[in-house]
C-alpha cells in the first residue's frame, strides 16, 4: 500500500487496499463513502516521527491505522477497536 499525492496535492491511497483492511469489498467502501459513513483522519509526525504521517480511516465499528514514511510507503499498520 501507498500513501501518494494527485495532481491537486490530494493525499489519496488505493481504495481497494484499503477496503480489504478495513474487511469490505470496494463497492461497500465506496457507497459507506457516499453515505457519509467514513471518516479519515491525517496526523503529521513531530520530532522523533518526523516525516512520517498516521492516516486512520474510521467506517462503522471498523478503524484502520496506517503509518506512512516520506516516500509514501507504508511502514506499520493496525486494526483499532
Amino acid at each position: 500500500m501507498r500513501f501518494d499525492r494527485d495532481e491537486h496535492g490530494d493525499w489519496f491511497v488505493d481504495p481497494g487496499d484499503l477496503a480489504r483492511r478495513l474487511g469490505l469489498t470496494s463497492g461497500d467502501l465506496q457507497r459507506q463513502m457516499r453515505l457519509g459513513l467514513v471518516t479519515s483522519r491525517l496526523e503529521r509526525g513531530s520530532e522523533e516521527d518526523e516525516g512520517r504521517l498516521r492516516v486512520t480511516v474510521r467506517v462503522g465499528s471498523t478503524a484502520w491505522q496506517g503509518t506512512f514514511n516520506e516516500a509514501g510507503q507504508l511502514i506499520s499498520e493496525s486494526l483499532l477497536p
